[in-house]
């Protein structure tokens, strides 16, 4: 299904073909937003009815108000919220009645890292998804970019292992 997902995407660059509708990976300008939004109401959804709910995301940036007004909904229905964040952050954490569920994270280091992660704990069955696009206006609404869901258990385990780490750096990492 990714397999021809890419096909249908490279069909879109070359001209080929308009099609919007992918059945596993998330293409803006069309569906990244909506799909991450759609997820992280999904947390809020498992917190409320008492199941296990978590989100966490790491990006280079993220700045797009739509986001970052669902991250805020999730903190205050109580969902813990973590974001990794290398640089522009338009998020402010631990603002109480609005965002005290919210850590933001920043480690700067000697190596440019550009990998992005979108984690959601669905209530025990991680939905994971890697990609290119950052959470800002530009990437969302005026380019091409792709979300790829991760199935695989011991790759969910290996990025789960990688954002723990991650978010326990004490020694590069601060938070905002």
């Amino acid at each position: 299904a990714v397999g021809d997902d890419v096909s249908k995407l490279f069909n879109v660059l070359t001209g080929y073909s308009l099609t919007t509708d992918y059945q596993r990976l998330l293409v803006a300008p069309h569906s990244v937003r909506s799909g991450l939004i759609e997820r992280i109401d999904r947390e809020i959804d498992h917190h409320q009815q008492g199941r296990r709910a978590t989100i966490r995301f790491k990006v280079n940036s993220i700045v797009d108000e739509r986001i970052i007004d669902a991250l805020y909904r999730a903190s205050q229905a109580g969902v813990p919220v973590d974001v990794l964040v290398r640089g522009i952050c338009g998020i402010k954490a631990g603002v109480p009645g609005l965002s005290e569920n919210i850590r933001v994270r920043s480690i700067l280091g000697r190596f440019l890292e550009h990998s992005r992660i979108y984690w959601f704990e669905n209530d025990g069955e991680p939905d994971v998804w890697i990609g290119s696009a950052d959470l800002m206006k530009r990437n969302l609404d005026e380019r091409i970019e792709v979300l790829a869901p991760i199935r695989r258990p011991e790759h969910v385990n290996q990025l789960e292992s990688l954002l723990d780490i991650l978010l326990s750096d004490r020694r590069q990492g601060w938070d905002l």
